[in-house]
């Protein structure tokens, strides 16, 4: 397969990444490995979604590299052909910043559970946002652990009834959009895994941005938290499903007869819009420099029922990468010398102490 050097159009995130010249197809980014998920989990729906979106992207298969940790959904990089690792409870993000950092020439994702990503995994998770290592997250959230058979997860509700919590969980959940922004996360949106048309077009704005973004999906578990997101998908998903589309208002709900207004203290609720008019209606803008709204309507996700829920781009604003300023400062430490000191210590012939 020849390739080319040139930059993805339209990727940022993309950049010195080599993409393929000849045209590729979804068969090529599915691997000769048996999908192991239950029947009718959602994660197979988000691996059609990804297959199918990878092509659009360019790249070669071998500058591709997806880093999950442990849970259902990190069998994933079994399935694609690809180059990736079935890593560390937890740890992915800190194994795909060492990729990121080393190898400027690969796209790397990261692929975790609500389980993996904000219990075990918190700490990493918040560090690569802050530091805004150049990778894509799919955050896998179906609010409990699959893997180990139906205990309660950081994202569950408070009273869900599980093996782990027989009397209901006295838990108050995470909110992943509310906790991404807060880390200063650059790009932070939600999709849902059965709307596969804005799963794909969440996913490729994502990898476009050069930084860590990450995208939590809503997943159904259909064996140990089946219809967890049930009014986000059955009927009447109009009266539940907050859109957001930059430049647009804020609108939804049949005939678009809700809408989202921002007070004066800088929250925002739901208000029908007869009663205040369009004029008042908040139009979202998801390069706002300021975090603090796009927080605002992150917490307008029922952690409970899930009544309501924004889905789509919270945020998206151009922050340096981390991985691009430490292979500069590197470069700068070298100069004209052929290796640095320390390394030049290193290789050399001395005995040297670490004291």
């Amino acid at each position: 397969m020849t390739t080319t050097e040139l930059q993805t159009p339209g990727y940022r995130g993309l950049a010195g990444v080599p993409l393929s010249i000849e045209p590729l197809n979804r068969k090529d980014f599915t691997s000769d490995q048996e999908v192991r998920w239950c029947p009718g989990c959602g994660d197979y729906a988000i691996l059609a979604a990804f297959q199918s979106m990878m092509p659009e992207l360019g790249i070669k298969r071998e500058n591709t590299v997806i880093i999950s940790g442990i849970g259902c959904s990190s069998r994933f990089p079994y399935y694609v052909d690809s180059y990736g690792m079935h890593s560390i409870h937890g740890r992915a993000p800190a194994i795909a910043t060492g990729v990121a950092v080393t190898r400027p020439d690969l796209g790397v994702w990261v692929v975790t559970g609500d389980g993996d990503a904000l219990s075990i995994g918190g700490n990493h998770l918040i560090h690569a946002m802050r530091r805004n290592v150049n990778m894509t997250i799919m955050l896998f959230n179906n609010r409990i652990y699959g893997l180990t058979k139906g205990q309660y997860s950081p994202t569950s509700e408070a009273g869900k009834v599980t093996k782990s919590s027989p009397l209901g969980s006295v838990d108050a959940p995470f909110n992943p959009v509310s906790l991404a922004l807060g880390a200063e996360a650059g790009f932070v949106a939600r999709t849902v895994d059965s709307d596969r048309q804005h799963l794909s077009q969440v996913l490729k704005a994502a990898a476009g941005y050069r930084g860590t973004s990450l995208v939590e999906i809503y997943q159904n578990c259909p064996i140990f938290n089946d219809g967890a997101f049930e009014d986000l998908k059955g009927p009447g998903s109009d009266e539940a499903i907050i859109p957001l589309r930059h430049g647009e208002p804020i609108l939804f709900g049949a005939d678009n007869h809700l809408g989202v207004v921002q007070n004066r203290d800088g929250s925002v609720e739901v208000v029908e819009v007869s009663e205040v008019g369009l004029d008042d209606i908040l139009v979202h803008d998801e390069h706002h420099a300021d975090p603090s709204l796009a927080f605002a309507l992150s917490r307008l996700t029922d952690g409970g029922v899930m009544h309501r829920s924004p889905i789509g781009i919270f945020r998206n604003v151009e922050r340096p990468a981390y991985d691009d300023l430490a292979r500069e400062q590197v470069a700068m430490a070298m100069g004209d010398r052929q290796e640095s000191a320390l390394q030049a210590m290193v290789n050399g012939r001395d005995t040297w102490t670490v004291l």
